[in-house]
């Protein structure tokens, strides 16, 4: 499993180790975002608790240079030096050192506690810990539903991206999963990792396609295919009249089928079939599990005698009756299914991918 913790998204995708020099087809993949930057804002959010928000608007629409050293300062001295198992661990803003421009934009009553205080901000333990937690607790959540999703042992994680150095990071991460996956590393150099393992991606992709006999880009270059089956998931509806009454549950829901791409459909290779306005049943609801199901029938309306082709667990970390998921289905030139699905109200989004029957 690879974690690629950058600055705006975390990204988590599973692949398997074929032969000594290749890697299979991504089996799963998690998105959302609860990267490093937003420690950045929670540190600014409760600097301006103290100074006034307005005056880190102000230092932001002037485009004052020493914030974003003022930031980078908190990097080094706070994002990848925090292990969360210090107590006396605090970080000493010296405003006059670090950011002396500040002083023009507070007002005359913030002015004089700063002045009392010298001009020192000082941040303890406490609230640091709870600048990182929101989103290290997302990140477990993922991995956590990762894990779940993957049809084979994890043997090896590798923590990559600029926040894949936090040290508190990692701690969590090891202190969760160490009895699930073997062996969880960091790169010496993380944000090099990613760019070297994207420069050998591409370069594969170019050897392979110098390499390609005349049959193999024919096949390439293949735009559509006819499906053989039906595809689709079940959902959870309210019944109707004419429903079988043994289907029906005690609250008066029914499982169904629900087709997404059908049996005879003439399909675009990777072009996404997608079913929008889906919601979890109820307002408190963590997590929701897609069943993807495939058929011959094409007038099935009940999963019981279909084939599971997999499932793709998803969760979700707002609350309410009102979060949309939307739920794809699209067909590669390989074999290959993929299900992606996608938290509308925060953008979080989940993909996984399956061998399909040879559509004959």
């Amino acid at each position: 499993m690879i974690v690629d913790c950058g600055g705006g998204t975390v990204d988590l995708t599973t692949r398997k180790l074929v032969g000594e020099d290749q890697l299979s087809e991504v089996t799963e993949r998690i998105g959302d975002y609860c990267g490093s930057s937003f420690i950045d804002e929670a540190f600014l959010k409760h600097l301006g608790s103290i100074v006034g928000n307005s005056t880190i608007d102000k230092l932001r629409d002037n485009k004052i240079k020493s914030l974003q050293y003022m930031v980078q300062h908190f990097c080094r001295k706070v994002k990848f030096r925090f292990t969360g198992k210090d107590t006396d661990f605090q970080y000493e803003l010296d405003v006059m050192e670090t950011i002396k421009v500040l002083e023009k934009f507070v007002n005359s009553e913030t002015k004089k506690l700063m002045e009392d205080n010298n001009w020192l901000i000082t941040i303890d333990f406490e609230k640091i810990k709870s600048m990182f937690d929101p989103l290290i607790d997302r990140i477990l959540k993922m991995i956590e539903i990762q894990l779940e999703n993957c049809r084979d042992e994890c043997s090896i994680m590798f923590l990559v991206g600029g926040f894949g150095q936090s040290e508190y990071l990692k701690n969590r991460i090891e202190e969760k999963f160490k009895d699930q996956v073997k062996t969880i590393v960091v790169s010496k150099d993380p944000i090099a990792a990613v760019v070297r393992g994207a420069t050998l991606y591409g370069l594969s992709l170019s050897d392979k396609m110098k390499n390609m006999k005349v049959n193999e880009q024919v096949k390439f270059v293949i735009k559509n295919r006819k499906l053989n089956y039906t595809y689709g998931i079940r959902v959870l509806k309210l019944s109707k009249k004419g429903d079988p009454p043994e289907r029906v549950t005690s609250d008066g829901y029914i499982h169904k089928f629900h087709p997404i791409a059908k049996r005879g459909d003439v399909v675009e290779f990777d072009e996404e079939i997608r079913v929008n306005d889906l919601c979890p049943v109820n307002g408190f609801q963590e997590s929701a599990t897609f069943c993807i199901y495939f058929t011959k029938d094409d007038e099935a309306k009940y999963c019981d005698k279909m084939e599971l082709l997999g499932t793709l667990k998803i969760y979700f970390t707002d609350r309410g009756p009102d979060r949309k998921v939307s739920f794809a289905l699209s067909f590669g030139q390989m074999e290959i299914l993929k299900a992606t699905a996608r938290n509308e109200t925060n953008g979080q989004n989940y993909l996984t991918t399956f061998e399909i029957k040879k559509e004959r």
